[in-house]
């Protein structure tokens, strides 16, 4: 791979001759999928580059500098293609990751059930085979972009009589079929991020089988490990909007999306250092800059945001702590946390007003949706566990044999 200053200045003449605004988004996406600079890490055989995490944010930054619109938002990038690259055939590759890249599909995750949240092995939709088909039954919650996704990363049990971890498969299943219920599920934000889906009798090919029969808890804890590691990455932000045939953007003109976006997924705040630029610059009109209790809490976020940045690009160096993610998705926790304190100590008791657009809502917004990152992608407690029990080397919780048959487990 090239040196970093190599790879920007390369991403940056190619954004100079190629961003034109007033392409379609299907257009702009397609031709950033071309150049492998849609999704850079992955690897070339996949439509990637083959960057690491600091090449992609050298990229990332030459999108922003060049005022282009960025690649499609969305778990298809973060979690599907990266997981499909790694655990996928040629063919399969080949088929699912391109549509992700030139944001043509909309994936979401379909692991979480209603008893098998922090225990997900213990998940009881199940696919059983028919055929060259799997008929799939279940319910799964905590969806994030059910409602606009047509495909879905789904783990179903497929054989009961196998241990918990073990008769587990990782299906690419189309969420637009019958048998497919998707019913939002509304925060205190009045956003609807995630989702129940209910599937009756539902089909999957055995040809979008990820990984082997059985094989999938290992393909899933490596989505997983995507997922805690993306939460925890706080790339450069860039002003985007939801792939897929459901949202229906892919003709709208990439130009309107660079002036109307925000730079955060489904409009959730990101607590990055653009907020904390935006925060510092309201302190500084309102007179406030100087307080010393307010210049502490400045401070202290901008040492966690940087030290959270530099623990995600050492989770891609060889070697590292195989924690590290975990340690990511904690940090993450805590910047969500410190970025709500820190915005409404500089807003002060505007803070408790509603308001709909400016510093004012955004803060708002980022206060009610806070708790939030400390659940999902697995709980803050979860990866206290990890981290104890495979980073420390402490002692598992005590539970059945790992060898008992699913069916022979007691069920909550």
């Amino acid at each position: 791979m090239a040196d970093t200053d190599t790879i920007a200045a390369e991403a940056n003449a190619w954004v100079t001759d190629n961003w034109d605004p007033d392409l379609s988004v299907g257009e702009w996406w397609a031709t950033l999928a071309d150049s492998g600079y849609g999704h850079p890490t992955l690897p070339e055989n996949a439509g990637g580059r083959g960057y690491n995490r600091t090449g992609n944010r050298a990229v990332r930054q030459a999108i922003a500098d060049g005022g282009a619109m960025g690649p499609p938002t969305g778990l298809g990038m973060m979690l599907a293609a990266p997981t499909i690259a790694a655990h996928g055939t040629q063919a399969q590759i080949d088929r699912l990751i391109r549509p992700m890249i030139d944001g043509t599909d909309a994936w979401c995750q379909l692991f979480s059930e209603p008893n098998a949240g922090s225990d997900l092995a213990s998940l009881q939709t199940s696919a059983i085979r028919d055929g060259d088909e799997f008929v799939v039954n279940g319910q799964k919650v905590w969806t994030s972009g059910g409602k606009i996704a047509n495909k879905g990363m789904l783990i179903a049990r497929t054989d009961v009589e196998l241990p918990k971890h073990v008769g587990i498969t990782w299906f690419a299943f189309d969420m637009d079929q019958p048998g497919v219920d998707v019913r939002p599920l509304t925060e205190m934000t009045g956003r609807a991020i995630f989702n129940e889906v209910f599937i009756d009798d539902a089909r999957v090919h055995s040809d979008d089988m990820i990984g082997d029969a059985q094989n999938g808890w290992r393909v899933a804890n490596d989505t997983l490990l995507f997922e805690r590691m993306s939460l925890g990455a706080n790339p450069v932000p860039l002003k985007s909007c939801s792939p897929g045939p459901v949202a229906n953007n892919l003709e709208r003109r990439a130009g309107d999306i660079v002036v109307s976006a925000g730079s955060g997924e489904s409009g959730v705040p990101s607590p990055n250092l653009v907020l904390w630029e935006r925060l510092v610059e309201y302190a500084t009109k309102t007179g406030r800059i100087e307080d010393p209790i307010l210049r502490d809490q400045f401070v202290r976020f901008y040492e966690l945001a940087e030290v959270n940045r530099m623990l995600a690009m050492r989770g891609r160096v060889k070697g590292a702590s195989p924690v590290t993610p975990n340690l990511s998705k904690l940090m993450m926790s805590d910047l969500y946390r410190g970025a709500r304190e820190l915005g409404a100590a500089v807003l002060g008791m505007d803070a408790t007003l509603h308001d709909d657009e400016g510093l004012e809502a955004l803060v708002q917004e980022l206060i009610m949706f806070s708790p939030g990152p400390a659940i999902y992608g697995g709980t803050d407690q979860i990866q206290r566990n990890i981290i104890g029990e495979r980073g420390l080397g402490l002692l598992k919780e005590p539970g059945p044999d790992k060898t008992t048959p699913f069916n022979e487990l007691p069920k909550n």
